[in-house]
């Protein structure tokens, strides 16, 4: 009986440690609505960043960061919809609308750069017309530095590179 316990409580430790780093949202998962949905080029969304949250934190976690690309745009390049980063080690949640900087629900300190729009903070999706169907990535990123030493100014290129 002994036997069976030990390898037992073996078992348990392996998938403790087995267990990944996880991305979870209670509003999207699969498709976005209408509340995420940008408010410009003819859309008619709310255009209010998704509830964002994760698990299971690599060991050295420094910082977070996250970012939403949309790899079907028509631009030859994608399209960046929102880019933050410098967020805590601490945190695990991004609230609904912490994508607006104004209603002040972002993680203090955390640093929301420029976009393809050309503003900072969330810009949610509104394909063209025609564009056929279109694939958002949510990325979620572990850092091992607390910060990345840029700025609201940095374009997306240089935060992809950053990161």
């Amino acid at each position: 009986m002994r036997y069976l316990l030990f390898t037992a409580a073996l078992f348990a430790g392996y998938v403790l440690r087995a267990q990944t780093f996880t991305l979870r949202s209670d509003e999207i998962g699969g498709q976005a609505s209408l509340k995420q949905a940008a408010n410009i080029f003819g859309c008619k969304g709310e255009n209010t960043s998704p509830q964002l949250s994760w698990i299971n934190v690599p060991e050295g976690t420094q910082s977070f960061a996250v970012t939403i690309f949309d790899e079907s745009a028509p631009t030859g390049s994608g399209w960046w919809h929102w880019l933050i980063f410098d967020i805590d080690k601490a945190v695990r949640e991004l609230k609904t609308g912490a994508g607006n900087q104004l209603n002040n629900v972002s993680p203090v300190q955390a640093i929301q750069s420029k976009t393809d729009f050309g503003s900072t903070g969330y810009g949610g999706p509104c394909p063209p017309a025609g564009s056929g169907r279109h694939r958002y990535v949510i990325t979620l990123y572990a850092l091992k530095v607390a910060k990345l030493g840029l700025t609201a100014d940095a374009n997306p290129a240089l935060v992809g590179f950053n990161l």
